[in-house]
């Protein structure tokens, strides 16, 4: 994959995120605060606790730090997967966010 192709894959996984919160914002009382600093996005919960993405470009892999740990992840041409179990971006996203917030979150690529 080329360095645009990476830049272009994980810019879209970033806005995704954004647009999933304000989404969840809406309807739920999650009350989810997301920053952006250049490739970083910062999540921070009601409780404070904060899911930390972002982006390494030399490695073109997309970086999660949550309570649960850190996370590792390259894209397989399909999704993006953990580097250690090849399981998904979202779900463990979804789920480390579920847990952090206390209840039921789902995030998904945008289409």
């Amino acid at each position: 994959m080329t360095d645009l192709q990476y830049q272009d894959l994980a810019e879209s996984v970033l806005k995704s995120i954004e647009m999933e919160c304000d989404r969840l914002n809406d309807e739920t009382d999650a009350d989810i605060d997301n920053q952006r600093s250049g490739g970083m996005i910062t999540l921070t919960f009601s409780n404070r606790s904060q899911i930390v993405i972002n982006l390494q470009k030399p490695l073109q892999e997309i970086w999660m730090a949550a309570k649960a740990g850190g996370f590792h992840y390259k894209f397989d041409g399909v999704q993006w997967l953990d580097t250690k179990n090849s399981s998904d971006f979202f779900a463990n996203f979804s789920r480390y966010a579920s847990e952090q917030a206390g209840q039921p979150l789902v995030f998904k690529a945008a289409d």
